[in-house]
C-alpha cells in the first residue's frame, strides 16, 4: 500500500487522510499524552535530520505581510494529494506576502495532527470527517452532512487551540465504484441500486472493510447489500483498480479524488443515502499564529477552499500522480489560473 521513498523521503501512502487501515487507529484517551510526546520528538528528529524533497525552504524569504512575525510553517500527511494541498494552501499564503515553509510527507495523522496541536507547526489542510473522529477520539463520530460536520469539527478543535477554516467544496470521500461495463450492464447509478445484483458481484477493499462500518456493514445496514464474496486487497491503490478492470471484482472501495477513476472511465455510485462521512478538506490553524499574523490568514486560506472543487482536484492529482509532475509547480500553476498568485513570479 506505501511507495517508500528512501532515506529522507516520504512515505507514499493514501492511508493517513482516512482510517484505511493505520489512519484509522483510534488513538485511546489514556495513551493521548504519549502519542503526543512521541509525535513531538520524533517530528523534532525529522525536522533536523531531513530536508523535505517538495521544497522544504520553500516560499521562506516571501517579504511582506508576514515580515513581521514567523515563519508560517505547513504541514501535509505522507501521500500525494496531502502534499499537493500543502503546496497549494501555502503557496497561497506566500503570495499574499506571508512567511511560509512547507514541510511534506510528516507522517500519519498519528503524528501530524499532535504536531499542530502543540504548535509544531501551524496549518494542516485536513479531512473534515477523519479529523473529527480521531481528534475526538471516536467520541464525535461524523455524518454525510457537511454543514453538521464541520460545526463539529471547528467546536471541538477550538478546545485544542486551533482554528477549522471554511471546508472547501472538494471531498476525499470513501467511493463505491464499478466499471462503465458493469453499471452499463446492470443499470448501476447509485448503491441503492446494487441491491439486486450484489448476491452475483465480488467485492473488493482494504482487509479491514468486513469491520468498517463505513465499509461492509454500512453497506449491508444501509442498503440491504450482501455480496456474493469479499476480496482484501488494497487501500483503494494499485491491486484494487487491477482487479476491478480484470474482473476479479465487480464493486470496489475507492476514493473521490482518485484520479484513476476518470482516467479509467469508472462509474462512482451516488451515495443516496448519506452512508459514507463528509471529507471536506479544510484547513486546520494554530490560535496562536492566527493572533500573530491577523484575520488575512484566515481570509487567504479561505479564499482558496473556496476556488477548490472535487472535480478541480482530482485533475490536480493526476498530473502529480499519473503525469509525475512536481507538486510544486502544479499548485502554483493552479494558483496562478485562479487569480490566487501574481503570474511570473518566481517561487523558491
Amino acid at each position: 500500500m506505501a511507495d517508500i521513498d528512501k532515506g529522507c523521503g516520504r512515505v507514499r501512502s493514501r492511508t493517513a487522510r482516512r482510517w484505511w487501515p493505520a489512519g484509522r487507529t483510534l488513538v485511546r484517551v489514556p495513551r493521548a499524552r504519549k502519542v503526543l510526546g512521541a509525535a513531538t520528538v520524533a517530528f523534532a528528529v525529522m525536522c533536523g535530520a531531513c530536508t523535505p524533497a517538495s521544497g522544504g525552504a520553500l516560499f521562506e524569504d516571501v517579504r511582506g505581510a508576514g515580515q513581521h512575525g514567523a515563519v508560517i510553517v505547513v504541514g501535509s500527511f505522507d501521500f500525494p494529494e496531502s502534499v499537493l494541498l500543502a503546496d497549494i494552501y501555502g503557496g497561497g499564503l506566500a503570495a499574499h506576502g506571508f512567511r511560509v515553509r512547507i514541510l511534506p510527507g510528516l507522517g500519519t495523522r498519528e503524528l501530524v495532527d499532535p504536531a499542530l496541536m502543540s504548535g509544531l507547526i501551524q496549518v494542516v489542510p485536513e479531512y473534515s470527517g477523519s479529523a473529527l473522529q480521531f481528534i475526538s477520539l471516536g467520541r464525535l463520530p461524523p455524518t454525510s452532512g457537511i454543514g453538521s460536520t464541520s460545526r463539529a469539527l471547528t467546536k471541538l478543535v477550538a478546545g485544542q487551540g486551533l482554528v477549522a477554516g471554511r471546508p472547501a467544496t472538494a471531498q476525499d470521500a470513501n467511493a463505491i465504484v464499478v466499471t462503465a461495463a458493469t453499471a452499463a450492464r446492470y443499470d448501476l447509478r447509485s448503491i441503492a441500486d446494487l441491491a439486486r445484483v450484489a448476491p452475483r458481484l465480488v467485492f473488493g477493499g482494504p482487509p479491514e472493510c468486513p469491520g468498517r462500518s463505513y465499509c461492509l456493514p454500512g453497506l449491508r445496514r444501509t442498503y440491504g447489500l450482501h455480496f456474493s464474496s469479499f476480496v482484501p486487497l488494497d487501500a483503494g491503490g494499485p491491486l484494487t483498480l487491477q482487479a476491478l478492470e480484470a474482473g476479479d471484482i465487480g464493486v470496489a472501495l475507492l476514493f473521490t479524488t482518485d484520479p484513476a477513476i476518470p482516467a479509467r472511465h469508472l462509474v462512482v455510485l451516488a451515495d443516496s443515502r448519506g452512508l459514507q462521512p463528509a471529507e471536506n478538506i479544510t484547513p486546520l490553524v494554530r490560535r496562536a499564529a492566527v493572533a500573530r499574523h491577523g484575520r488575512g490568514l484566515m481570509a487567504v486560506l479561505n479564499t482558496v477552499s473556496a476556488r477548490l472543487g472535487t472535480a478541480s482536484l482530482r485533475a490536480l492529482n493526476a498530473r502529480v500522480q499519473i503525469q509525475g509532475q512536481n507538486p510544486r509547480q502544479v499548485a502554483e500553476d493552479w494558483l496562478r489560473a485562479q487569480g490566487l498568485a501574481p503570474r511570473g513570479r518566481a517561487y523558491r
